[in-house]
């Protein structure tokens, strides 16, 4: 996917088909025709020819399940993302997968790392 023009040349062409054409304007500093047009148009209705953020937000469709996902781990904080699986599909009839699940929750900070049990050590925490 290629990026956006800098806002600098983008300004720098919007001033210049100011002074003289649009056509001019880009053909002076390398950008499509109907490129400055637009400029021009977005810095009339806007006043601002800054680009606009890209890509699409990132979404889940675990998203609504959100508070459900909460409450099981207020329930019980030690339960396994292969309980909650189970749980989302048997009261929800979603199914997904554990990489999806433990995505989703560590993006929200909700995951919690295990300890193997190991004995304790006379010297050191292990």
């Amino acid at each position: 996917m290629g990026r956006p023009y800098s806002l600098d040349l983008r300004e720098r062409v919007v001033t210049s088909a100011a002074a003289t054409s649009r056509r001019q304007a880009a053909a002076r500093f390398g950008v499509g025709k109907a490129t400055a047009i637009r400029w021009m148009a977005a810095l009339a209705t806007t006043g601002s020819v800054a680009a606009r953020p890209q890509g699409r937000a990132r979404r889940s469709k675990l998203d609504p399940h959100e508070a459900f996902l909460r409450a099981l781990i207020d329930e019980q904080d030690d339960i396994t993302l292969a309980e909650m699986r189970a749980r989302l599909r048997d009261e929800h009839g979603l199914r997904v997968g554990v990489g999806t699940l433990w995505a989703f929750l560590d993006a929200r900070d909700l995951t919690y790392k295990k300890r193997r049990p190991t004995p304790a050590s006379r010297t050191a925490r292990t």
